[in-house]
């Protein structure tokens, strides 16, 4: 009996040895890897290149002054829509003592010019009627009594000008500001009480308002100089804001600069666009905005996902590995075309029945320890 049982107890041992031998090689052994594949597809490709902006009005226009002073009295506000003749704010002329001094003797002396043309006037005209004196002596006298009397008016006007910025208080007085155009008022940089100097050929004068029309936008942004040579006049552009999320806007890229400038050790190049306003949303100037441009694009062409490609070594070409039967592959050499980042155009070298291997993403990483243990085993050995 005690023999019977002996064999037994060996027996389990040698099985329970050869079961826990099968699980530790089950368990270690490397399974193989399996690869899976992707045919090529028809689809469209974008190439797109983003131009970060900004959106502002078409045209601008500053009101300024024509004379100088004080602002009296503004009347509109900011955001205010205006016809051209509406009046902004009216300025308090502050006149210069001597300018003011100057045009009061002018006045005293057309004054004293023209009693002294009324005397020899009214004495000749009765020389005259009594036939004394030629009509033509006459006639000069009467000439110089009218140019007298024109002078005194002249000398006034300058007068209260200088003084009141009018001569006589009219709705086109300078001191009145007044729109020039049809717009928005953007902006009004001057308060009650600050002084502002007119507009002449030696100084640009004070702003004393903007106004700009709203419906009539553009994108005014940069591009890189490695981009801007695929643009051309006309080119689709579709503009987002910053502002307004949830819509987008289409443009026209109308002006593209002749001259790039350095920014950060690039050379950017301004473009604009016409922007196409929707009555409906409200745009303000100067939000920021991205236009997106179309470099080029094919509809209807073979492409795979850019990251089956693989690239010699050596040569730097292209090429995918197709599926020949079970898990095997071989090596085809193709051109590509166009890609966006995601796709890529095959122009050669596959088919769409054609069964493309996808590289696991671990695998390299297997590759790379491998390699270091075969490095680590050669310098031990060394």
């Amino acid at each position: 009996m005690k023999k019977i049982l002996k064999w037994v107890g060996l027996g389990v041992l040698i099985l329970g040895a050869l079961w826990a031998a099968a699980f530790f090689v089950k368990s270690n052994g490397k399974s193989a890897i399996e690869y899976e594949t992707h045919n090529p597809f028809i689809s469209s490709i974008e190439k797109k290149t983003v131009a970060t902006g900004k959106v502002i009005p078409e045209d601008e226009i500053e009101i300024k002054p024509q004379i100088s002073g004080i602002i009296d009295k503004i009347y509109l506000e900011e955001g205010v829509t205006v016809k051209a003749g509406d009046l902004i704010a009216v300025i308090k002329v502050v006149p210069n003592e001597q300018a003011l001094n100057q045009a009061n003797g002018r006045v005293r002396n057309a004054e004293l010019a023209l009693n002294n043309a009324k005397i020899e006037y009214d004495r000749n005209k009765t020389l005259f009627d009594k036939g004394v004196i030629s009509s033509q002596d006459f006639n000069n006298l009467a000439l110089t009594y009218n140019q007298a009397q024109q002078e005194v008016k002249n000398a006034r006007a300058d007068y209260q000008i200088i003084r009141r910025g009018s001569a006589g208080g009219s709705s086109s007085a300078n001191t009145n500001i007044r729109a020039t155009v049809d717009g928005t008022i953007l902006e009004i940089p001057v308060e009650e009480g600050d002084q502002v100097i007119q507009s002449n050929n030696f100084n640009d004068g004070t702003t004393i308002a903007s106004i700009a029309d709203l419906s009539k936008m553009i994108f005014e942004g940069k591009v890189d100089e490695g981009e801007v040579g695929k643009l051309e006049v006309g080119m689709p552009l579709e503009i987002s804001l910053g502002a307004i999320n949830d819509k987008k806007f289409d443009a026209n890229l109308k002006f593209i600069a002749p001259k790039g400038v350095e920014e950060a050790g690039a050379v950017q190049f301004k473009i604009e666009g016409d922007v196409k306003v929707d009555e409906s949303v409200m745009i303000r100037a100067g939000y920021s905005a991205n236009a997106s441009l179309i470099l080029e694009k094919k509809d209807s062409i073979l492409v795979i996902p850019e990251a089956l490609l693989q690239f010699d070594k050596s040569t730097n070409k292209p090429y995918v590995e197709i599926a020949t039967g079970e898990q095997q592959f071989e090596r085809r050499d193709i051109e590509i075309g166009i890609s966006d980042g995601v796709n890529v155009e095959i122009v050669s070298g596959l088919e769409k029945d054609d069964k493309v291997k996808q590289w696991n993403k671990t695998e390299p990483i297997k590759k790379g320890l491998e390699e270091d243990e075969e490095e680590d085993s050669e310098e031990t050995a060394e």
